[in-house]
């Protein structure tokens, strides 16, 4: 199978260097030059546009930081939807809005090839190892095609039903993690003011019932200092952002959505929007003049786990 990636950046990055050291035909594009001549160095091609991409692989993959440079990518001149054909088949694998990855897929539909959504979860250091997680929403015959390349990029796949559902459950899960870093902000407050040793907290609090992904890994950074998670502030505020515009569309009223939403634009005006999102609990550092600061915590999350062949949940 021949494989066409757009978009390396911090996510797809690490998934495109999954299929090329898995020894998959890879072709690559991306704005950054830098990026792609590295990888064409490890033995991928360049595509000079997405429609010049579309045209020569089988399976075209999209990881791109918003909705809107997916849609000038997929519908622009020289565009992805220029170049492709029958029973190709497009995989989105950016965080994205369900409406606008199905409007985009009828459009896949109308060149009579075949539109899934595949977003990722589990954080930059798993997709580094193929590790993690990848929600597939769409044909099920196609997923059953792709799913040899799915699992080199990651270890547990789950065919979520019809196009979309992915994005859908995607962004369900990416709200309940900022929800659980706004809460450790709180959690760290308490813990640092009540004197207790933070090192044992962290021990205590990933045996507990108050456990989450988000206290294993995200805590790590937070108690080192240096907050460097590989996910920004702005990309919190596009996923936060599309879970709550979605409860809207779909009238129903949440209370604590609104609120992320808030707690985010106030992270993202203070520190910025390229500043690391794990940084929001740095609005409590600052509130309450203390700091989260322990030895012995890592710098940048490591995927320590050996890389193994993925399968489907």
């Amino acid at each position: 199978m021949n494989i066409g990636f757009i978009g390396l950046g911090n996510v797809g990055g690490k998934l495109a260097g999954s299929l090329l050291r898995n020894k998959f035909n890879l072709t690559v594009r991306d704005l950054d030059k830098n990026l792609t001549k590295q990888f064409e160095s490890l033995g991928a091609k360049i595509a000079n546009s997405a429609k010049e991409m579309a045209e020569e692989v089988d399976l075209i993959i999209t990881c791109l930081p918003s909705p809107e440079i997916c849609a000038e990518v997929m519908e622009g001149d020289n565009g992805i939807l220029e170049g492709i054909s029958e029973n190709k088949i497009w995989l989105e694998m950016s965080t994205t809005d369900e409406a606008e990855v199905i409007r985009i897929g009828k459009k896949v539909i109308e060149k009579k090839a075949i539109p899934l959504d595949g977003p990722v979860s589990g954080g930059c250091h798993r997709a580094a190892s193929g590790n993690i997680a990848i929600f597939v929403g769409g044909e099920r015959d196609a997923f059953e095609k792709i799913l040899p390349a799915l699992t080199v990029m990651g270890r547990k796949i789950l065919h979520t039903g019809e196009l979309g559902t992915a994005s859908v459950l995607k962004v369900i899960t990416n709200y309940l993690a900022s929800t659980h870093l706004v809460a450790l902000g709180e959690a760290w407050t308490v813990a640092k003011k009540s004197n207790l040793d933070l090192t044992k907290a962290y021990k205590g609090i990933a045996v507990s019932s108050g456990n989450s992904f988000v206290h294993e890994t995200e805590s790590q950074v937070i108690l080192n200092g240096s907050y460097n998670i590989n996910f920004t502030m702005d990309l919190v505020l596009k996923d936060t952002g599309l879970f709550d515009e979605l409860a809207k569309k779909l009238n129903a009223p949440l209370e604590i959505s609104p609120k992320i939403v808030e707690i985010f634009k106030d992270g993202q005006k203070k520190y910025g929007s390229r500043a690391w999102s794990s940084m929001i609990v740095k609005r409590m550092e600052d509130l309450n003049k203390i700091n989260f600061r322990v030895e012995g915590f890592p710098e940048e999350l490591i995927d320590n786990e050996p890389e193994e062949k993925g399968y489907e949940i």
